[in-house]
C-alpha cells in the first residue's frame, strides 16, 4: 500500500499553499485497525496468543495485572472483531481455548517491528539515564 504521509521527512516544512492533511479514506482505515487492537490490554492478550490456542486461566495468568473481567471484556471484543477465536471444548470440566484468527497473525510483522523499536528505544533511553 502506498500512501504518503508527513512522517516520511519529518524535516520538510509545510508551506501555506500544500495540503498536509492524510488522505481521509487512508485516515479511516488506521482509525479502524487502532479501534481494533487498541485498549488496555488487547495487544498483550494478541501477543500472548501468538504462540497457539490458551485456556482463560493460563492467559490471565500469562498477562499480569488484568481481571478475570477486563479479560473476558478484551477478549469478547477481540472476538467481536475477528482477531481471536474461543472454542469450547467437550470435556468435564468445561475448557475453553482462545486463539488468533488469521486476520490476527497478519499482525505478526508488526509485532516484530515494535519489539525492534522497543529494544533501539529501550537502549537509547537506558544510556540517558546512565549519562545524566
Amino acid at each position: 500500500m502506498d500512501f504518503e504521509t508527513s512522517m516520511e521527512n519529518p524535516t520538510s516544512a509545510c508551506d501555506e499553499d500544500c495540503d498536509c492533511s492524510p488522505d481521509p479514506a487512508v485516515l479511516a482505515d488506521f482509525k479502524q485497525a487502532i479501534h481494533a487492537i487498541g485498549g488496555k490490554w488487547k495487544l498483550e492478550i494478541l501477543f500472548a496468543l501468538m504462540n497457539g490456542a490458551v485456556r482463560f486461566g493460563a492467559l490471565r495468568r500469562s498477562i499480569g495485572g488484568v481481571t478475570q473481567h477486563m479479560l473476558t471484556t478484551q477478549l469478547r471484543e477481540l472476538q467481536r472483531d475477528g482477531l481471536v477465536s474461543r472454542t469450547v471444548l467437550a470435556s468435564r470440566p468445561l475448557r475453553i481455548e482462545y486463539e488468533l484468527t488469521d486476520a490476527a497473525f497478519g499482525l505478526l510483522p508488526a509485532f516484530k517491528e515494535i519489539l525492534s523499536w522497543s529494544r533501539l528505544y529501550g537502549n537509547a533511553r537506558l544510556a540517558a539515564s546512565q549519562e545524566a
